[in-house]
């Protein structure tokens, strides 16, 4: 039923950074094939935002491979820890989320993360299933199991006491709560960004603490957003997402500084071993042009999350707006009343058709040098619509609408 132990350790050891303690790891998976039981990989969803992005595939691709060595991912969905807000790496203290807004986010994730994971080899839990029932002694009993000591050893909590930054009381419990999914799940493995590794230690030692055989804890790169500088993150805008469109994943990928590309091929896509040696043969072959790898990359993303003719069609569409400074064959369509548009400006207009999510966005998009119509950049801000049977805009560099006039 499962491959023997060294051979999984050598596709679990691939693209990590900690396995703590390795030896342990080796054993549970020597039981496991002694029992024929497959082991568990607890994975904890964050859902402050209903979008996951290429920094999260990180994570699924390495619960993809538990999956076909024949293991079983569990996604912990944080509805209520969401409530808390992971303080992880934060300057700080994160605003708070209702579990209304948590549930809301986390039913997007288990369609998101099938586009890597197997659907019908993964299982989906709400840590408030558990969370909710516990009662103010219960928090109290959790408590006393760790000390202030131990909770200030942690990076982002020693430099905001440093600073002076405020730190609330219940950032202290949001380790703890986390630490008790794994309590209830009793999971084999945790694993997480090399940003989560005090959160994952904890819940090590609570199980410990509960009479439970502690998890073994995995943790694995953080990736560099787009702009090669920061973690990848929709509030920076350096992102790509799982549920951007074609064109957008195409185009975003263009965008990224050539040292990233490697680190994109190894971390963000699921190419064999012997592919990305020679993919990064190619790479730093010095004749190689950047772009060329970057195009394959780019191909490569629109591939996973869509297919093989959407991505040759991105690509071409690429082409034919920045090479060839031509329009896309399909541009959406959006009608309006002539009445209705002169009631308008352009940053109204922008909003109304979706093109930019607000009035200042839209503000921020024409003060940039970001829109025009028909082939003619807007500067003014408070510009009206021409009068035109039908126009097309052009909103920053991949975003296009026909305005057609009834």
């Amino acid at each position: 039923m499962f491959a023997p132990v060294n051979e999984q350790m050598d596709i679990i050891r691939s693209r990590v950074v900690d396995i703590i303690p390795e030896d342990e790891l080796v054993k549970k998976l020597e039981n496991s094939i002694k029992t024929k039981t497959a082991i568990t990989i607890k994975f904890g969803c964050d859902p402050s935002r209903p979008d996951l992005h290429l920094g999260h595939s990180v994570v699924l691709w390495k619960l993809r491979e538990f999956q076909e060595l024949g293991h079983i991912p569990i996604l912990i969905i944080g509805d209520f820890t969401g409530m808390i807000g992971d303080p992880s790496g934060k300057s700080k203290t994160r605003p708070s989320l209702s579990m209304e807004e948590t549930r809301k986010n986390g039913q997007t994730y288990l369609e998101q993360a099938t586009k890597i994971l197997i659907k019908d080899k993964v299982r989906i839990l709400y840590n408030s299933d558990w969370l909710a029932k516990m009662n103010f002694e219960d928090v109290i009993k959790l408590a006393s199991k760790y000390t202030v000591a131990r909770m200030l050893e942690r990076d982002d909590f020693e430099k905001r006491y440093r600073s002076g930054e405020p730190i609330s009381v219940h950032e202290f419990l949001y380790p703890l709560a986390q630490a008790m999914d794994s309590v209830y799940i009793k999971n084999d493995i945790e694993i997480g960004g090399s940003d989560q590794k005090f959160n994952l230690l904890v819940a090590r030692d609570i199980q410990r603490e509960f009479g439970i055989e502690p998890q073994v804890i995995m943790t694995l790169p953080i990736l560099a957003g787009t702009d090669g500088k920061e973690k990848m993150s929709k509030s920076l805008n350096n992102y790509i997402a799982f549920m951007d469109s074609p064109q957008d994943i195409y185009g975003k990928t263009l965008s990224i500084p050539d040292n990233l590309i490697k680190e994109y091929f190894i971390y963000a896509t699921n190419k064999s071993k012997a592919e990305l040696q020679e993919i990064i043969k190619t790479i730093d072959d010095p004749n190689n042009n950047p772009r060329n790898s970057k195009r394959a990359l780019a191909r490569e993303l629109v591939k996973i999350y869509y297919d093989e003719p959407t991505a040759q069609d991105a690509e071409r569409e690429f082409d034919q707006i920045f090479i060839q400074k031509q329009l896309p064959d399909e541009i959406p369509e959006f009608k309006i009343s002539a009445s209705q548009l002169t009631e308008m400006n352009l940053v109204q207009l922008l909003v109304k058709t979706n093109l930019m999510p607000s009035n200042g966005e839209a503000r921020r998009l024409i003060q940039q040098g970001g829109l025009s119509i028909d082939g003619n950049k807007i500067e003014d801000i408070n510009a009206k619509a021409p009068s035109l049977p039908e126009f097309i805009i052009k909103a920053g560099k991949r975003k296009f609408v026909k305005i057609i006039i009834q």
